[in-house]
């Protein structure tokens, strides 16, 4: 009996399309702010540096600003 054996082949892996920095730092950007202003919210909006009148923000993220180390009583 005769065995055939196929050859090895060399394939080069293709490499994933590089993506351009000026593509990313507009996503950057808004992410960032975004990521800001949830901080705020989370963590200052309470108190004197109140922009929303009442505590509706504050019971929304009270678990999270105590998950994130704030005070809050």
């Amino acid at each position: 009996m005769a065995q055939h054996i196929a050859p090895p082949t060399v394939t080069t892996p293709e490499l994933p399309a590089r993506l351009p920095i000026s593509a990313i730092v507009p996503w950057a950007v808004f992410f960032g702010i975004l990521m800001l202003i949830l901080l705020y919210f989370v963590g200052a909006e309470q108190g004197a540096t109140s922009v929303m009148s009442g505590e509706d923000v504050h019971e929304w993220v009270h678990d999270a600003r105590h998950l994130l180390g704030f005070p809050c009583h």
